[in-house]
């Protein structure tokens, strides 16, 4: 490999991993932004929860034809287009905060549904991408770590900066995000540069008239553990959204007070923030420690001890004792950069379940491909589709929320309590491949 290739790959793998952490900024942003659109157009719970199912319905959509373009087109190409539709996305999602009329909420939504296509493309293009520029192998698997580790980080820090940005989620804005939104536009705009530029190495493509195979009569589908896998994946990324989701919803709530605020001052906007921002600062640990034991403890026991502990996390902060303790959180309304929030007891249970969701997905995902041979590919534009999870479970949550008279936060949980006793279920026997007589090879 010559020095300049070598460089342009190095530039190239900083972009990915750069957008590697744009797909969680961009998707977290839209959970703080359902407060903004539930305040500033006056609307239920479950009105201002459709930025996060417009993000996450768009899998639904693109998920399939998003694995034939990366099939087609090559990874270059297949970015290229996904920045593009991620910039126009967050656009439309920016233009809408200089709409002064109810047409806004509309805009705003538009713009959400078509960034949830991007960020499809995006994770359809981004792992296999850093792989084959990593060479694949350990090399690549690192790449990859990295670049979920950046991910997390952003999706750490788009929760706590829209805290800040919204000192006061009652008369919060659309208007008031767009610093943020404006550093996504300039990331992506950059992004396209440097992809364009770069020389990206792509897999060869085998000549269609080499080999003429029959149709098989058999697909993903055929397997039974993969098909309860991929209600796993709808499930898990609900429950992953939904926690925090809620959480800060909850924990911010003017007439609830749950912080107390109006006795012992503060913000709560900035404090709910810096909670929910601490769930996703968890989830970045918990993959660092997945990543390190990965190798000797089963996909199967991980996913096992990680449903199970959920649910003790979850019905420990629905049934739990009516007391507060002092969470250290990432940031606080004091202006420190760490510190210490008086929550209840229910919140910290809730943010320490971020240690669980980090590590379901490739747990989830390693069964449910687990025996499947040449079906793989395919089924991973399965699981993309089902990413949607992300959007109506959440939504489910709020709607029940909107139900119980605004007050039932903690009762929207049985929504995750569900999610999780299915997650168990699969671990112990769903996973277990029954189908081993299909011819894979």
């Amino acid at each position: 490999m010559t020095k300049e290739k070598k460089s342009g790959n190095l530039v190239a793998i900083i972009m990915m991993i750069f957008l590697f952490g744009m797909i969680s900024f961009v998707t977290n942003l839209a959970s703080p932004m359902g407060d903004v659109l539930k305040n500033q157009f006056t609307v239920a719970n479950w009105v201002g929860a459709l930025g996060v199912f417009a993000n996450f319905i768009a899998y639904a959509v693109m998920g399939i034809p998003a694995g034939i373009m990366l099939q087609n087109l090559g990874y270059k190409k297949t970015a290229l287009i996904a920045i593009a539709v991620g910039f126009a996305g967050v656009g439309i999602q920016t233009l809408s905060g200089l709409i002064p009329t109810d047409t806004a909420m509309i805009v705003y939504l538009l713009g959400a549904f078509i960034a949830g296509f991007s960020m499809c493309l995006l994770n359809t293009v981004v792992n296999p991408m850093l792989n084959t520029l990593g060479g694949g192998g350990n090399s690549g698997n690192q790449l990859i770590q990295i670049g979920g580790t950046f991910n997390s980080l952003c999706g750490t820090a788009v929760i706590v900066l829209t805290g800040i940005l919204l000192p006061n989620i009652k008369e919060a804005k659309i208007e008031q995000v767009q610093p943020l939104m404006f550093s996504a536009l300039a990331i992506f705009a950059l992004a396209f540069i440097v992809i364009a530029i770069a020389s990206i190495p792509e897999k060869e493509k085998k000549a269609s008239a080499a080999v003429v195979t029959a149709k098989s009569p058999y697909s993903p589908l055929s397997f039974r553990h993969f098909i309860l896998g991929a209600i796993a994946i709808f499930v898990y990324v609900g429950i992953e959204v939904g926690i925090p989701n809620v959480l800060q919803k909850w924990l911010q709530n003017a007439d609830l007070d749950i912080l107390n605020v109006k006795i012992n001052g503060g913000n709560a906007e900035a404090i709910a923030a810096s909670v929910a921002g601490t769930y996703w600062f968890l989830m970045l640990v918990g993959r660092l420690i997945g990543a390190s034991i990965a190798s000797k403890v089963s996909a199967k026991a991980m996913l096992t001890v990680v449903s199970a502990l959920g649910l003790v996390f979850v019905l420990g902060a629905m049934f739990g004792p009516e007391t507060n303790v002092n969470l250290p959180v990432f940031k606080n309304d004091s202006g420190a950069l760490f510190g210490l929030a008086n929550v209840p007891l229910s919140a910290a249970l809730l943010v320490v379940c971020g240690l669980c969701t980090s590590i379901m997905w490739g747990g989830i995902f390693n069964l449910a491909v687990e025996g499947l041979g040449k079906y793989t590919e395919k089924a991973s534009g399965f699981f993309m589709v089902l990413v949607c999870g992300g959007g109506i479970l959440p939504l489910l949550q709020n709607g029940i929320i909107d139900l119980t008279g605004g007050t039932g936060y903690l009762t929207s949980y049985w929504v995750i309590i569900v999610g999780l006793a299915y997650l168990l279920y699969y671990a112990l026997i769903g996973s277990k491949n029954v189908n081993k007589n299909i011819p894979v090879e």
